[in-house]
């Protein structure tokens, strides 16, 4: 018999007993898709992060008060004998090499009201450059100016969420709102940036940074982060070799603050991500196993029931491959068809969460149809083998008695 002869059969076989051949694919469909879907929502938050990190700036350095010794996470801010100061920070843009621009920034929790609308929100003392280094720009009036920071204007960018919840549909520019008790003047309202990080980007205000350090530290020059944008990704070794030189001079010679570059924090990310897709790709491995647990329990019974025409078949010269061959080409055609099957019911999974989440990123991606559909087809091949080597070895003068 030709290989499209064998295809021939296996397929007749197969029409005849379509429940029972459609329950049995169940099993590799099941799996098959669980595989696409479980590797696609991996993906997708993978790429989900690293957008998070793109929309907070590219090729940043981090500088942090206070030595740690773990890199490649957040570093957790602890006390140093000499914080880092906004004259580091204009020291840094003098002399360091590899970077553009520098933004430091002052953080802290404050009260902001206007009139009788009260709210509690992150401020942020800041310059005119973290619109540039942290992607964050103005849709209404301006950002804050180096002028604000030299001549301690008090003045305030909003975020979308504290201008709604302050102003509702009125135009908060130029309007006077109370930060901590401290007047300062609406000069501009954020664009919208939602959650990044789990910091909600649009539930801040912005203030000039010597603002800000009169606001939490008594007027005291205290950073309480240092973002420092290198050109490229080539100059992030050189720029953060010079930032540590920078600083370490001015602090005494001693290296009390950390730096944490952009690239290390994503790769640790990325390593996570990778072993949660091997691991939700191995569980759902597992429904495939199932499943062609089930092919090979459904062809041993098909076997059993068709004892007879494999005594016919070889009465009139079929040959013991020939009879193997016509039930392992079943049992992949089986695993096979319910790949195919799998990969569709994916994509439209896929396609779903897409349509229920469209800030997600989600997509079938290439490699883990290859491997689902690969899998699917070697669980029909290694559980088709058994039965098909059963059905060969039927005596064919016992099969033509058999009732």
């Amino acid at each position: 018999m030709s290989p499209l002869e064998y295809f021939r059969v296996a397929l007749v076989s197969l029409y005849q007993n379509k429940v029972r051949s459609l329950l049995t694919m169940l099993g590799v469909i099941i799996g098959v898709m669980s595989v696409i879907l479980l590797v696609s929502f991996g993906e997708g938050a993978q790429a989900y992060v690293e957008k998070q990190f793109t929309e907070m700036g590219s090729n940043l350095l981090l500088v942090t008060p206070g030595k740690q010794e773990t890199s490649g996470m957040f570093p957790i801010i602890a006390g140093s004998h000499r914080p880092l100061t906004y004259a580091d920070a204009r020291e840094v843009k003098r002399r360091a090499v590899g970077i553009t621009d520098i933004s430091p920034m002052v953080m802290g929790a404050g009260k902001v009201r206007q009139h009788d609308r009260v709210r509690d929100t992150l401020v942020i003392g800041a310059i005119e450059a973290m619109q540039h280094v942290r992607n964050i720009h103005p849709r209404m009036g301006r950002f804050i100016e180096d002028a604000d920071v030299d001549s301690n204007k008090r003045v305030a960018v909003l975020g979308m969420t504290v201008m709604r919840e302050l102003f509702g549909n009125s135009n908060p520019l130029n309007q006077t709102i109370s930060i901590n008790n401290s007047r300062h003047v609406v000069v501009g309202v954020l664009e919208p940036k939602g959650m990044t990080l789990g910091i909600d980007m649009d539930d801040m205000v912005i203030v000039p940074l010597t603002s800000a350090q009169y606001m939490f530290f008594g007027g005291e020059d205290r950073l309480f982060e240092l973002a420092v944008q290198c050109r490229s990704d080539n100059d992030i070794e050189i720029a953060m070799a010079s930032v540590r030189e920078i600083l370490i001079q001015r602090h005494d010679y001693t290296e009390d603050f950390t730096i944490t570059d952009q690239t290390s924090m994503l790769s640790t990310f990325n390593a996570i991500f990778d072993a949660l897709k091997i691991m939700l790709a191995g569980i759902a491995s597992i429904s495939l196993l199932v499943g062609g647990i089930g092919i090979m329990n459904i062809m041993l019974v098909s076997v059993r029931e068709r004892t007879r025409e494999v005594g016919i078949r070889k009465a009139v010269g079929a040959r013991r491959a020939d009879i193997g061959m016509q039930f392992l080409i079943e049992s992949i055609t089986l695993s096979c068809v319910g790949g195919g099957i799998g990969i569709l019911l994916g994509f439209g999974g896929t396609a779903f969460l897409r349509y229920l989440y469209p800030y997600f990123p989600v997509a079938a991606s290439s490699w883990s149809i290859i491997m689902a559909f690969g899998f699917s087809t070697f669980v029909g091949v290694f559980f088709g083998v058994y039965p098909a080597m059963k059905a060969a070895a039927v005596d064919p003068v016992e099969a033509l008695r058999y009732e």
